[in-house]
């Protein structure tokens, strides 16, 4: 009998890297000075543009955009 549903964890271990453009793009999160609130995204190397991917609530959620994005570090911005 098939399952119609998979387990979270199942589609967890099949997660690969999403690509972004590295010569263009360097992984950031934005931080607003007056409310703590953190963007994890990507800062435009050549115009200064930040686009914006995530909300950053916990460590959790750092984590996950890293793990997506096979990143090491974040510069962080203000």
């Amino acid at each position: 009998m098939k399952h119609l549903f998979t387990h979270s964890a199942e589609k967890k271990s099949k997660v690969s890297a999403r690509p972004y453009d590295a010569a263009n793009l360097e992984p950031a999160v934005r931080c607003s000075i007056c409310t703590g609130e953190k963007t994890a995204g990507f800062l435009n190397r050549h115009d200064g543009h930040f686009t914006e991917v995530m909300l950053i609530r916990t460590p959790k959620d750092e984590q996950k955009f890293k793990e997506e994005y096979k990143v090491d570090s974040l510069k962080v911005i203000y």
